[in-house]
């Protein structure tokens, strides 16, 4: 069974950057499709980034686009999302996602997917 977890969170100054690591055990994640997840307080959870597993196509969120950057990392079985130019918007926690089969979709502005496994989070605070 696939499991993820997420890592990397923590405080960051306005305009700072930090990386996300998103890691998986039990099972490959050769082939899935991973995608990234904000939820900031008190609202409800978007996605903002996607991996697709087919061809490695990415998709990104409009909150993302030109900022984030979603990849396969160098460690095996993990994707990362490296944030860069974080704004207060850009505080809550982040969840990491991932299945198999699912396609990439991007509608109205956000990431989407029928995803299966899902981390627990990983909080994000933007502050100076």
């Amino acid at each position: 069974q696939l499991v993820v977890e997420e890592s990397g969170g923590g405080l960051v100054q306005p305009g700072g950057s930090l990386k996300l690591s998103c890691a998986a055990s039990g099972a490959s994640l050769d082939g899935v499709t991973v995608g990234w997840f904000h939820q900031a307080p008190g609202k409800e959870r978007q996605g903002i980034a996607c991996i697709s597993g087919r061809d490695r196509n990415t998709v990104y969120g409009d909150s993302a686009n030109g900022r984030f950057t979603i990849s396969r990392g160098n460690a095996r079985n993990t994707v990362t999302l490296q944030m860069n130019s974080l704004s207060a918007e850009d505080a809550g926690v982040y969840f990491c996602a991932a299945d198999a089969p699912t396609p990439c979709i991007y509608y109205n502005g956000h990431v989407w997917g029928d995803f299966g496994s899902w981390g627990r989070g990983t909080q994000v605070t933007v502050s100076s």
